[in-house]
């Protein structure tokens, strides 16, 4: 049995540092950190509602006929006038996708006393399902809301079908998005898609309703219903304001956004550059509403390999929070953060090093975040990490059981939180071969788990499986396969049988059991299981099934199987080229 073949046995060959959980994919290879969020000073608001909060009380909004001419803008004297519109209304309805500008506040122009009347009762309801949010009253909060979703029914029973009645539904949305019933939320958008189809774009409120549409959409996945909300949000406020206004920056931004999600990443671009072409013209070159824009552009080419023009982002974020802020503050290290992850995309190691180390020193010396953040303790495991990635596991280490200690004193040496920097450090010893020591911290962690949550708890099986890899090395074979055994069992119980973790479990068990010398028919069988649980997850010609189908053919060579082996061999040719050309592409 050639069991070099099959390589040493790893958690789907993968050695990477983690935050908690299973891995994202299988047969990932040890990766360095390609994205980061940018929080604190770069806070990615979603969108709240523009004046349009509501709260009734169990009453319903009363339809009434009212005489309102909407101006997004307000008069045209005013149109950019941004010292006039910095107030937002800070809201506990955090709806994703969104831009909370100080550009951003709408404004509403009416004729006589209906509108803004009918606008207060909006902020009313709104304002009451904050408050039980926040107060942690998800029961009253969720019997407010559905009072008003009946006694919007009604109306529209009664013919009533107009704007009043979609405001009302798009409070009710946003409140049902925050409490997490997207079940009931897409609902009541197919209701409130049929209203707001046959209104004019000239209704009072329809561009704020349409904007909040979009987010929701895109929350609930539906991203081509989601682009033509903001296409007619947009739309109108062209037409009301001009291609420049700084009310368009929301949608746009809310476009760009649902535009990258569903890979059409050449369009979003586009939307983010004309997001900060207007701001550019608004505030100039330098303000801090280029932040988030910029922010999102960078990730977006970053996670496109775009690596040079993502750091061109983020090296315009670092100077202009230096002309705000000083070259100390907090903020410049958190984007001096993301400037370090695009030298890192772009293969500049030593520089994203040295980036890193100066953006955490920042952080720290300016009190800008606690040292056991849990964003401060992701960059010392990204940097940690890169460490590793480059031969510097020492210092890479250090990094490590600084993490520990940190987690440690505050939280306790028996918290479930320490587990995790417990394996990363037991995968670094492995990566210098001293197994002992990874055996011994790992033992430690896997206690802690069973005593927190009980031995059949999934969230046992991440350091009990990187102990069987561990034992596997240490040529404690018997003892790893128990492991690795007990691994499946729990995560099939807890998944299922076709989920990602399960077929981390199968690799390495199979693994093991090579080398035990356990029926290669049965071990073929293992997979070809892995197989398929990898096909459902990324795809049949998916990069992550390469290594899979290396053994198979492997195996079917060994068992005579040539008849099946010719077209899973021509599959991984084909594979293999595929991926050769992207390289080198």
């Amino acid at each position: 049995m050639n069991v070099d073949y099959l390589g040493e046995v790893s958690l789907f060959g993968r050695e990477t540092l983690y935050n908690g959980g299973f891995p994202s994919s299988l047969f990932s290879f040890f990766h360095l950190p390609q994205s980061l969020q940018l929080q604190k000073g770069i806070t990615c608001s979603s969108v709240s509602l523009q004046k349009q909060k509501c709260n009734i009380k169990l009453y319903a909004v009363p339809v009434r006929a009212f005489s309102c001419r909407f101006a997004s803008t307000g008069s045209a004297s005013s149109r950019d006038d941004l010292g006039s519109q910095r107030k937002h209304i800070a809201s506990a309805f955090t709806v994703p996708n969104g831009y909370q500008s100080r550009a951003g506040h709408m404004h509403y122009r009416t004729d006589g006393n209906s509108a803004s009347e009918f606008e207060g009762q909006l902020d009313e309801l709104f304002n009451e399902v904050r408050m039980l949010i926040v107060s942690r009253r998800k029961s009253d909060a969720v019997e407010l809301l559905q009072a008003n979703y009946e006694a919007v029914k009604e109306q529209m029973e009664s013919g009533a079908c107009g704007i009043e009645q979609a405001a009302v539904l798009d409070i009710v949305a946003l409140g049902y998005i925050t409490v997490g019933d997207l079940k009931f939320v897409a609902s009541i958008l197919d209701i409130l898609n049929n209203i707001v189809d046959s209104l004019k774009d000239n209704e009072p409120f329809l561009d704020s309703v349409l904007l909040h549409m979009g987010s929701m959409y895109s929350t609930l996945k539906k991203l081509d219903k989601s682009v033509s909300a903001y296409k007619r949000a947009i739309d109108i406020i062209e037409k009301k304001s001009g291609k420049d206004s700084s009310f368009l920056i929301t949608p746009i931004l809310g476009m760009a956004k649902v535009l990258g999600t569903s890979g059409k990443t050449t369009k979003a671009v586009e939307f983010y550059h004309r997001a900060i072409s207007i701001l550019e013209s608004i505030r100039g070159f330098e303000d801090e509403d280029l932040v988030i824009p910029l922010f999102s552009l960078g990730n977006l080419l970053l996670k496109e390999g775009k690596g040079k023009d993502a750091e061109t982002c983020f090296a315009r974020i670092v100077n202009i929070y230096k002309k705000l802020y000083g070259e100390k503050d907090g903020k410049v290290g958190m984007a001096m953060y993301s400037l370090a992850n695009a030298k890192c995309a772009r293969g500049e190691a030593d520089e994203a090093i040295t980036l890193y180390r100066r953006a955490l020193q920042i952080i720290k010396d300016s009190n800008y975040m606690a040292l056991d953040d849990s964003e401060m303790e992701k960059m010392r495991i990204d940097l940690a990490e890169l460490l590793h990635a480059v031969g510097r596991g020492k210092e890479g280490r250090e990094l490590l059981e600084e993490c520990l200690l940190i987690n440690e004193k505050s939280k306790g040496k028996d918290h479930p939180s320490s587990v995790k920097h417990l394996v990363n450090l037991a995968a670094s010893y492995s990566r210098s071969k001293n197994y002992a020591e990874a055996e011994r911290l790992l033992r430690i962690g896997l206690d802690i788990m069973v005593k927190a949550v009980g031995p059949d708890d999934q969230s046992i099986t991440n350091p009990m499986l990187n102990l069987a890899v561990t034992l596997y090395n240490l040529k404690r074979d018997d003892d790893a396969e128990q492991l690795a055994l007990e691994v499946l069992r729990i995560r099939e119980n807890a998944f299922g049988k076709d989920c990602l973790p399960v077929g981390e479990a199968l690799d390495c068990l199979v693994s093991i059991q090579s080398r035990l010398g356990k029926d290669e028919t049965e071990l073929l069988k293992l997979l070809k299981r892995i197989l398929r649980i990898q096909e459902k997850a990324f795809g049949y010609e998916a990069k992550e099934v390469i290594d899979t189908l290396k053994k198979i053919v492997f195996y079917m060579d060994k068992l005579g199987l040539k008849d099946e082996k010719f077209p899973v061999q021509k599959r991984l040719s084909l594979l293999r080229m595929k991926f050769k050309n992207q390289m080198q592409y």
